[in-house]
């Protein structure tokens, strides 16, 4: 699995000394660690002096409590429950003076310490608090200073790589030379964009992105991880990931402040390829319609812009339209739309163009590759836009760009009659239209709906729930050319039924079963019937 995305911190970037490290300060160079030896990776942020009896009330994450057991001194065998109330509310290490008022630590203490990896020190008698106080606050506020100063200096160098023109590539070279470690930039989908770092760090990285294999085991508290990842956010959008990887586990909190401005300046790379990608859209999208309008000029003008754009339209090709259907949020379904063709094209014609328009999305395609298959993959990669559909036209092969403007009213009128007779989602050819093509052209649409009145009687609404019913067997005899005995079978109904029903449309629409012109238009009347939204 991917390493956990760590949220993008408000600016405070959290700094601190590790328990190990504030042993080796000068005033504590005669202390001695009694337990809770696996805790020394803790950080220790601030101090605490514990002298009075409630200090578990007032102390806080991350805090070296020190003491000299005078709380304690009337009731010893509270030590026994007071490394697991510490370690609850996550301090780094209790110091505690010895002699004074306590004689020595229970051995239930010690190994409550050992067990949460607590850290337990003896501190000598000769060395007063504010000693070190003021040792070990200086040596966090002076690495605070310097992680900072790291931090500024990283920003600069970003700030400088966006400046200078660089893009993703850069932004992850620049964090890997300045952590140490393998970066990468990830987008949404996992896919990798851009990744710098050792050559071996960077292969286990990208191994463990592709295959989502498990992460490294995760390194002590304190001494750093393996894996970190922060999100990379533009425009209130969530756009990838800046993911970093070490071994050895030295990636830092004050690591991660670094990454987390990489992350910010990713953003501003991915705000403006967004804009510059939106420019060219526009162009590639504007050129397009113009050869689909034939407005494009000449076709050697054509096929150097086409060439301009990475297209090639001299080939035989084939032209599909894709329309959102009715009641779908198009503001937000159109970039969708765009992006799961635009991927679908990649895969099957990288040589195909594409572009978008105000509620479509056109693609032209070498006439050889399935146009049906690259529709389906279009609609896979769509489909988390539910409950938005998209219906798809498909044109005959043309052969050049002189003959795309009439590929594309062929694509568009199959989209839209393939949305009438089958619904929200279809996929329709233009030579598997038939009369529905003919039917299409009629633009008054009362005239349909007076024809269908006029020729199917009563049939033609559904007022009664016979009528659906007669109207399937007037269908079925019509498609058999009056096969009785095959109209039965279809049907599962007994030959004389068949037969009575026969007679019953002939007293409600007239002796279709004489007259080849009536029986032309029935079919013409079920025909419009079955279009929908006319």
């Amino acid at each position: 699995m991917e390493p956990p995305v760590r949220l993008a911190s408000t600016g405070t970037i959290i700094h601190g000394v590790s328990v190990g490290e504030v042993l080796g300060v000068s005033t504590l160079a005669e202390a001695r660690l009694i337990a809770g030896e696996s805790g020394l990776g803790r950080i220790v942020q601030r101090l605490n002096v514990m002298e009075v009896p409630d200090i578990l009330a007032w102390v806080k994450p991350h805090e070296l409590l020190l003491t000299t057991g005078y709380p304690l001194r009337n009731t010893p065998q509270s030590l026994g429950r007071l490394v697991a109330d510490l370690d609850d509310r996550g301090l780094a290490a209790l110091a505690i003076k010895l002699g004074r008022y306590v004689d020595e630590l229970p051995e239930e203490m010690v190994e409550q310490a050992d067990r949460l990896g607590f850290p337990l020190i003896l501190l000598p008698n000769d060395v007063g608090f504010d000693d070190i106080l003021n040792q070990v606050l200086t040596d966090i506020l002076n690495r605070q200073a310097a992680d900072l100063l790291r931090a500024e200096e990283a920003h600069r160098a970003l700030v400088q790589v966006v400046l200078a023109g660089g893009g993703l590539n850069e932004v992850t070279a620049e964090v890997a030379g300045l952590l140490d470690v393998a970066v990468a930039a990830v987008d949404g989908s996992g896919r990798m964009l851009a990744a710098a770092g050792p050559p071996d760090h960077l292969a286990a990285l990208r191994e463990s992105i592709s295959h989502e294999g498990p992460p490294a085991p995760a390194a002590a508290a304190g001494r750093g991880q393996s894996y970190a990842a922060v999100p990379v956010v533009a425009g209130g959008h969530h756009h990838g990931r800046i993911v970093a990887y070490s071994p050895q586990g030295n990636i830092r909190d004050s690591d991660i402040g670094i990454l987390e401005r990489a992350a910010t300046v990713a953003a501003l790379v991915v705000t403006r390829q967004e804009a510059v990608n939106a420019v060219e859209s526009k162009y590639r999208a504007d050129f397009l319609r113009d050869v689909l309008t034939g407005r494009a000029g000449t076709a050697e003008r054509i096929t150097t812009r086409a060439r301009a754009f990475g297209w090639d339209l001299e080939r035989p090709v084939t032209v599909l339209v894709a329309e959102l259907d009715p009641d779908g949020d198009e503001r937000t379904a159109q970039d969708r739309l765009i992006t799961s063709w635009t991927a679908a094209m990649r895969r099957h014609d990288p040589r195909g163009a594409v572009a978008g328009f105000s509620h479509e999305v056109v693609a032209v395609i070498h006439a050889a590759v399935d146009a049906a298959r690259v529709a389906k993959d279009a609609a896979s990669a769509f489909a988390d836009m539910l409950p938005a559909t998209f219906s798809t036209g498909s044109s005959r092969p043309c052969p050049g760009a002189d003959s795309l403007p009439e590929a594309y009213a062929q694509a568009l009128k199959a989209a839209r009659v393939g949305r009438q007779l089958h619904g929200r989602g279809a996929v329709a050819h233009f030579d598997q239209l038939g009369v529905y093509r003919l039917l299409s052209l009629v633009n008054d649409t009362g005239e349909l709906h007076a024809f269908v009145r006029e020729t199917l009687g009563p049939l033609a609404s559904d007022d009664d729930a016979e009528n659906a019913d007669l109207r399937r067997t007037l269908q079925v005899l019509l498609e058999t050319n009056l096969n009785v005995a095959e109209t039965a079978r279809r049907l599962h109904f007994h030959y004389n039924t068949l037969r009575y029903r026969i007679g019953k449309l002939e007293r409600l629409l007239g002796n279709f079963t004489d007259d080849p012109h009536l029986r032309l238009n029935l079919t013409l009347a079920l025909h419009v019937l079955r279009m929908r939204g006319i």
